[in-house]
């Protein structure tokens, strides 16, 4: 039987506002990555040892490790629109300022360490609701590819950014690229403006930001899938890090070469990386989640090598160097874009961009990290062995994550049982709970038969992580020592109003969970459920 055509890459582009989105995306990250080049090179002039170089990149990603969380919350409770519109405006006054005081000379490398970690900042507003937006532009069938061709225009203004960035910086200086950064994020904000979002209904009032990121923390840390996902993200990225922290020393210095020839690698590696994203779909056809990362990490961990190995070539250094950015590009695409798609499908949309805040500051933290790490050992050993290092043991820990599995097993069928049902509030404390103070206890109790007591225990502990994902502040299990077939379930709520999102957060999985533990009930009826309000004393 012939198996069915792996679906385009470009297949999300048929939807207009992701196409508007996407084109105007790709304009700013191409600015980007002028703005990148920019900078790595400019340092190079101003302070020219390898942990400086390392540290434009670490100041780059170190935000988006310290402000993911915050700025996912922050995505999840406010208008997205308007708040991706105030990032990119943040970036584009950034970037001026970067411009203006190069120009005059006034830019000394610390201030160029400064203004990249402002742009960062701006970065680290910018990702998670970015990448929570994408399910509101696309349907599920088509998150996947339109996640993919996110990487893939990442990748094609990587391609072509860092070489016009290259020649920018030749014809008219460092200044000159930072202005045309600066430009590229107007473009963007006039999209979305344009952009006509329809925001979600919803009943309940928003959240707190405390309590938002306190919710996204709680989601993540009781999600087993997630936090594979992040274990996964944190071992490729940490260790491809040493590319990015590298790079521009081994062209100026092991190469020989300048700054053209520093974007040209880095469009190599975006050529390789668009290439890479056309032939995802039919490699994922034929290799699991894992599977993908898991070669992805071998190939980075081979271009590492084949890079480490490009000074020692007196007459072929180059053409060593591009192919090891081309396979670089390709790895990163196929693991990147891999990741992030598992990472979206595991989050439902109440934390999206919370849990994508955390899976972002995450993998941002690895590269920050290992970029400053392999300037160091860089400055130790010398850009070769480092990179050579880093790739051997990258290639190491790949093999070493096989056992983690990205594709987890969906919920367990299960018949409908009579589920836990507590009674209504009673009226004369409706203007208590209409003032939304006090922690909420809730309680379900079963009566188990003994010999099922392991099933049971099992199925508690999946209701247990379902309950804390969808808002409990803690969870509790308790057998009664006169009559062991009792036993009491107690989680509690923040308020009111969080026991009323429960319900909403609920996810398919979580309702299997749920049904996991009722259908054990032996009664008459069902689990016996009931909600109890603190009182202050």
């Amino acid at each position: 039987m012939p198996q069915p055509t792996p679906p385009s890459a470009f297949t999300p582009l048929r939807h207009p506002a992701f196409r508007l989105l996407w084109l105007a995306n790709l304009a700013s990250n191409t600015g980007m990555w002028v703005q990148n080049t920019g900078a790595g090179w400019l340092m190079t002039s101003l302070a020219p040892s390898p942990i400086m170089v390392s540290l434009v990149q670490a100041a780059s990603m170190l935000p988006v490790f310290l402000l993911a969380l915050p700025s996912g919350a922050m995505a999840d409770i406010v208008d997205r629109r308007r708040y991706l519109i105030f990032a990119q405006a943040w970036m584009c006054a950034m970037g001026l300022l970067l411009c203006i005081l190069t120009a005059l000379g006034l830019l000394g490398p610390w201030g160029l360490l400064a203004l990249t970690f402002a742009i960062g900042a701006g970065s680290a507003m910018n990702f998670p609701a970015w990448a929570a937006t994408t399910p509101e532009l696309v349907p599920r069938a088509d998150l996947t590819q339109a996640i993919v061709l996110n990487g893939i225009g990442f990748n094609l203004a990587r391609a072509v950014g860092p070489a016009l960035g290259g020649f920018i910086i030749g014809l008219a200086g460092t200044q000159a690229a930072f202005a045309f950064n600066a430009f590229c994020f107007l473009i963007l904000i006039v999209a979305l403006v344009l952009w006509r979002r329809e925001a979600p209904a919803s009943r309940l009032p928003k959240e707190h930001f405390l309590s938002a990121m306190r919710a996204g923390v709680r989601f993540v840390g009781a999600s087993p899938a997630l936090r594979v996902i992040i274990l996964r993200a944190v071992v490729f990225f940490f260790f491809g890090a040493a590319m990015w922290g590298l790079l521009p020393l081994l062209v100026r210095e092991g190469l020989g070469l300048g700054p053209e020839a520093f974007g040209l690698l880095l469009a190599a590696m975006g050529v390789g990386a668009v290439g890479g994203g056309l032939l995802l779909p039919r490699a994922r056809a034929r290799l699991d989640r894992g599977g993908l990362v898991m070669a992805a990490s071998l190939l980075a961990s081979g271009a590492l090598l084949l890079l480490g190995l490009a000074p020692r070539l007196a007459l072929g250094g180059w053409a060593a160097a591009g192919l090891g950015m081309l396979l670089y590009g390709a790895a990163w695409i196929g693991a990147a874009s891999t990741l992030q798609a598992a990472a979206q499908l595991s989050s439902p949309a109440w934390v999206r961009a919370r849990a994508i805040g955390i899976y972002q500051l995450s993998f941002f933290g690895a590269l920050a990290f290992g970029s400053a790490l392999a300037g160091w050992v860089g400055t130790l050993v010398g850009v070769g062995w480092a990179l050579w290092g880093f790739g051997a043991c990258g290639a190491a820990a790949a093999l070493a994550m096989r056992r983690w599995r990205l594709d987890q097993p969906g919920p367990a069928e299960v018949a409908s049982p009579a589920m836990p049902q507590p009674e209504a509030p009673a009226a004369e404390l409706a203007p208590l709970l209409a003032q939304d103070r006090g922690q909420v206890l809730e309680m379900v109790r079963y009566r188990i038969d003994p010999a099922d007591r392991a099933a049971f225990l099992a199925a508690m502990a999946d209701l247990r992580r379902a309950r804390l994902r969808s808002g409990a502040l803690s969870w509790r299990l308790y057998e009664d020592v006169a009559h062991p077939e009792l036993w009491v379930e107690v989680w509690s709520v923040g308020s009111w109003t969080e026991h009323l999102r429960e319900n909403d957060r609920l996810q398919p999985a979580d309702h299997a969970a749920i049904a996991r533990a009722a259908v054990l009930h032996r009664g008459e009826t069902g689990p016996e459920s009931a909600r109890y309000i603190h009182q202050s004393l």
